[in-house]
């Protein structure tokens, strides 16, 4: 096993959303990609959500996020894992990511969504002790994993739940007018 390093967050400082995932799968890492793997539903699902569907390559899915005020990121900072599977972090290597900084570069963020349970159980039980009482607050909210290992659901049930980001960015426009 050799340690895996996850990415920088993707998006700007005025992000209202925050997507957390827990570590890259090993395809994203080499790839230097968030969600690259060719199965991975996030980029079929933020098409449909955000680009009438139509394909998105990863830089056009990177500024078309950035521009709906999305951010991506990992809770986990570091870690060793033998292939992509979450189940396989050695939970004695993982290191965790900042957020108390990265809120405090990000402070437009009002919601947080968790792709997958690993990412929220990873923040609940690792970063929540942590965080100043402000970032608790927050809105915290579990979706579908859109990793192929989640074969519990199928593509369109996933959809069908995401589609709540929808709703909190248009509650947010709203909100600014």
């Amino acid at each position: 096993m050799t340690v895996s390093h996850s990415f920088n967050s993707l998006g700007d400082t005025q992000a209202r959303i925050l997507i957390l995932g827990s570590m890259p799968s090993v395809q994203s890492l080499a790839m230097r990609q968030y969600y690259a793997h060719p199965r991975n539903a996030f980029w079929p699902i933020m098409a449909a959500l955000f680009n009438e569907g139509q394909p998105l390559a990863y830089l056009q899915g990177q500024y078309m996020l950035q521009e709906k005020g999305v951010a991506i990121w990992d809770v986990l900072k570091s870690c060793m894992r033998k292939g992509s599977l979450d189940a396989a972090i050695d939970k004695r290597t993982m290191k965790m990511n900042d957020f108390n900084m990265f809120f405090a570069e990000h402070s437009s963020v009002t919601h947080i969504f968790f792709n997958g349970g690993t990412a929220e159980h990873l923040y609940k039980k690792y970063i929540w002790p942590t965080l100043a009482a402000q970032h608790q607050s927050l809105v915290y909210t579990r979706l579908p994993s859109t990793s192929p290992a989640y074969a519990a659901m199928r593509y369109q049930e996933k959809l069908a739940a995401w589609r709540v980001l929808q709703a909190v960015l248009n509650q947010s426009y709203y909100q600014d007018i």
